[in-house]
């Protein structure tokens, strides 16, 4: 008979297994361990501290729990906490602990800011470790799924409409009521209880408390815009086609390659030299032109400067984002609307007086059909998408699971903590 390797699954070791021997060497979560020693969590130490009852968790077991839940792609509370009885990785990087997942889910909330600043330490490791050189930088954004589905979106003018029929119907019911009442006074006497609201009463009016306030969100937002442009707006200065997501109000209708679907508008600034991501954001522009300025001011409160060089794609273009970065010094390259690759720079079909009233505009034009603006402008795609690609297909990240702008925010940069901790291990292993 053909002999096997032995097989005991019920025989015990003399000694004490090493969960640290026990993981292959290049499984990232040895990297988030000697990570975990060097991030500053004194704010969440100091909350402990002030706390009585039974003992906390140990913070840097809570952080690398997350943390290399979103290495693996895991990031629900309930499957993270599957995850510390049945996987190995994760009881080391816990010490065995076993959190349940509402506990995991508090302290990601309670703790956002400072799970959120883990980008900017991170990052300083990435920067002492060289993998930050802000020679080129690619910009770009991906829409992300909010948690929330586009067919609990409204627009204002069917708002109108709808609130005006369950008003209706709410008062269909009030008089069905007091006929009903009318009717048992008769039969039963004045003293019969049947004030109550009937059930089928009680959806109509939820639903037109939710209507209500939506109605008054989408005025109230129109108001601030208006007193932000210096007018003074009608009551109902709405537009009727104006929407808002009763799930999640913060969230916007975006285009998608599926389609319109609710999202927030995800950025990221990555160094071509190493990948890592230099600066994140979310925001609820469907548009990427309106992030470009807002980005760079983000790499320059987080490293100090500018990039030499940044690259992006056809959907910041415009002549207040070129004004900007020709101001901090930048050599950009960015697509034109209107660009073709075998167009010559003078087919623009622009007014010639075009000239002067948008000198940034054919600048950069003029210097996309160069051959070091041909060259500069195609490290963007081998720059920042395939760090979209990894976020989205290996490690799963198509929908954020909070909902509310703060929220987002705090889940984005988590995701982008992760991935720069990856590359920082990357990096380690090969030195």
């Amino acid at each position: 008979m053909r002999p096997y390797h032995p097989y005991t699954p019920d025989q015990s070791d003399l000694l004490p297994v090493s969960l640290a021997q026990a993981i292959p060497p290049e499984d990232p979560v040895h990297a988030i361990r000697t990570v975990l020693p060097r991030l500053d969590l004194r704010l969440i130490h100091a909350a402990y501290q002030s706390e009585r009852g039974r003992p906390p968790f140990h913070p840097e077991a809570m952080v690398g729990l997350l943390l290399y839940g979103a290495c693996c792609g895991i990031y629900s509370s309930r499957k993270l906490a599957q995850a510390c009885g049945d996987r190995l990785t994760f009881m080391y990087i816990t010490g065995r602990a076993r959190p349940d997942f509402h506990t995991i889910a508090h302290f990601r909330k309670r703790f956002r800011p400072v799970l959120q600043d883990l980008f900017r330490q991170v990052l300083e490791l990435c920067r002492e470790a060289g993998l930050v050189r802000l020679g080129h930088v690619s910009l770009d954004g991906t829409k992300v799924r909010a948690n929330a589905s586009k067919h609990k979106a409204m627009t204002y003018e069917r708002m109108l409409l709808r609130r005006e029929a369950l008003e209706a119907e709410i008062a269909r019911w009030f008089e069905e009521a007091e006929r009903q009442d009318a009717a048992e006074d008769t039969e039963h006497g004045p003293g019969d209880d049947g004030f109550g609201l009937p059930p089928e009463l009680r959806e109509p009016a939820k639903r037109l408390a939710k209507l209500q306030e939506a109605q008054e969100r989408l005025e109230r937002e129109a108001r601030e815009r208006a007193a932000a442009a210096g007018q003074e707006p009608a009551p109902a200065a709405v537009s009727p086609k104006a929407q808002t997501n009763f799930t999640d109000p913060e969230s916007r209708i975006m285009h998608t390659p599926d389609g319109f679907q609710q999202c927030y508008n995800a950025q990221a600034a990555v160094d071509a030299a190493s990948q890592v991501i230099v600066a994140c954001e979310v925001s609820q522009a469907p548009t990427d032109v309106q992030r470009l300025r807002p980005m760079l001011a983000r790499m320059v409160a987080l490293h100090g400067r500018a990039p030499e060089e940044l690259s992006a794609d056809a959907g910041y273009p415009s002549e207040a984002n070129f004004a900007a970065l020709e101001e901090a010094g930048v050599y950009a390259v960015i697509a034109m609307r209107r660009y073709h690759r075998d167009e010559p720079p003078d087919a623009d079909p622009a007014p010639v007086h075009s000239t002067n009233r948008w000198p940034h505009r054919n600048r950069m034009r003029e210097r996309l059909f160069t051959p070091e603006g041909k060259a500069r402008y195609k490290l963007r795609k081998q720059t920042v998408e395939p760090v979209f690609g990894q976020i989205k297909a290996a490690r799963s990240f198509r929908q954020f699971l909070c909902r509310g702008l703060a929220a987002v925010e705090a889940e984005w940069a988590l995701v982008c903590t992760a991935h720069n901790l990856l590359k920082l291990a990357n990096a380690g292993r090969t030195a």
